[in-house]
């Protein structure tokens, strides 16, 4: 095995074969879904109309939005399980979406029950069938020989990422040669199990002779005469040629390739939420906080009345946080204190602090006090999940001694979080603390996905039922 790189390495999404080869595998399941539909219904005998039409669309979209394959799919040592695993869960969330949707609208009472739940039932079993198919064919024609032979210029740490993830997904059908460095054998780094060919200067004739087709340069922008050079004589050859820029020793977030009216440009640092994955955010939070606020409503009014009734002061506490971009917001929270703190030093609260009343420890516990925030996630305020906003006291004192504080704030601040599920909720005593939950702050706008935003909710249940760190 090639050495294990720097998590940051991971972080880029370049607009590569590896990227069209990605959707083109999940283009199986909605593909897939949508003839299992179409047989069902010719098998049992139920009347296509447009209506199946209609359920093909929404199907599509549902299961591109909603599925889960990625490159682990693509990786050689793939096995069933990996497959039956992300199958299963990505069918059965698009089936929840259907169901509910089907709930409000009436739109299932359209078709026969055996219809649907054959459909159901079968559909995974096709799209496992065809996901295995695709892999075991790619992994073929790749012994076969119908590979792209690909050269790397350059043995560091990005080139040896490069060559790792090449080796590891067949499904690029691509096989990398060997390394091509100025530098001695001594310098190369440990673990290097990809022979060096040779020096820049021989990589040319190796190209041609060898008929390569595709060279990736890895050098800094230092090596920039060097690079020229060999870009000249590299054009008496038909490899296709990409540049691995040296960006990587910065804390990439969200890093990716585009353009600027046609000028290329590489984001090192931006939001996750950008293009259509803005608009899948919003619309979750706008729904489910929705069906949260009209489930929980009767729950919520007890509250307002428990308060109101065991200890003066509003039933509503508002504070000043920090949300998108460090714009500042008003957070709602069932009042939980005898004080209403939201100057320029706020205490937090600790264990048997004596300004927490008797309903509000068992709010803080259960955090059933910061349910009047799907208030806020419906004015846009803030999301179901993301970073928990601070007090803009804490936002002062802790942006000047922990590096990328304020990179949390790229996003909109949530009601629970990816650190909050990770043990870091309630209390943050210490420094080290604030910053191990900044990491997973962070560590959450580098991963964020529709499928961990679930998983978090769902993990958030599973704490707040356990009752720790909440003062």
């Amino acid at each position: 095995m090639l050495p294990v790189m720097n998590s940051k390495l991971n972080n880029i999404q370049p607009q590569t074969d590896m990227n069209a080869r990605t959707w083109g595998i999940r283009l199986i399941e909605p593909v897939v879904a949508i003839a299992m539909l179409y047989l069902v219904a010719l098998a049992t005998g139920d009347a296509i109309t447009g209506n199946h039409a209609v359920l093909a669309i929404i199907t599509f979209i549902s299961s591109t939005v909603f599925g889960f394959t990625d490159h682990r799919h693509m990786l050689r040592n793939a096995n069933v399980w990996v497959f039956t695993k992300a199958v299963l869960i990505s069918w059965m969330i698009v089936i929840g979406f259907l169901l509910l949707l089907g709930h409000l609208t009436g739109f299932f009472s359209l078709f026969p029950a055996q219809t649907l739940a054959l459909w159901f039932a079968l559909t995974p079993v096709a799209v496992l069938g065809g996901q295995i198919a695709t892999h075991r064919l790619t992994y073929s024609l790749r012994n076969t020989g119908m590979v792209r032979s690909v050269l790397i210029v350059g043995v560091n740490d990005v080139a040896l990422k490069l060559a790792e993830r090449i080796e590891e997904h067949p499904g690029l059908m691509m096989h990398v040669e060997g390394f091509f460095d100025d530098r001695d054998l001594s310098r190369q780094p440990e673990g290097t199990r990809i022979p060096l060919l040779g020096t820049m200067n021989d990589l040319p004739a190796y190209a041609q002779k060898h008929n390569i087709s595709t060279i990736f340069i890895s050098q800094p922008i230092s090596a920039q005469p060097r690079i020229r050079k060999l870009l000249n004589e590299l054009q008496d050859t038909t490899a296709s040629i990409y540049f691995l820029p040296d960006i990587y020793v910065f804390d990439l977030i969200q890093a990716r390739f585009d353009n600027v009216a046609g000028v290329p440009v590489v984001a090192i640092c931006e939001t996750p939420f950008t293009g259509m994955n803005s608009m899948v955010k919003r619309a979750s939070d706008i729904v489910l906080a929705t069906l949260i606020q009209i489930m929980l409503l009767p729950i919520m009014l007890a509250i307002a009345i428990a308060i109101k009734m065991t200890s003066p002061g509003p039933v509503i506490f508002k504070q000043r946080r920090y949300g998108l971009y460090g714009e500042e917001i008003i957070v709602y929270k069932f009042r939980s204190m005898t004080v209403a703190e939201d100057g320029a030093a706020v205490t937090q609260a600790t264990k048997n602090d004596k300004r927490v009343t008797r309903i509000g420890a068992f709010l803080r516990r259960s955090s059933l006090d910061e349910l009047p925030q799907f208030f806020n996630v419906l004015q846009g305020r803030m999301s179901i999940v993301g970073p928990r906003p601070h007090a803009v006291a804490h936002n002062e004192l802790y942006r000047k001694q922990i590096k990328g504080y304020m990179l949390r704030h790229k996003v909109r601040p949530g009601i629970t979080g990816w650190a909050q599920v990770n043990g870091f909720r309630g209390e943050t005593e210490t420094l080290d603390k604030m910053e191990a939950r900044i990491t997973y702050d962070l560590d959450y706008l580098r991963r964020w996905s529709l499928l961990l935003d679930l998983w978090i909710i769902i993990r958030t249940v599973k704490v707040a039922v356990q009752r720790d760190n909440a003062y």
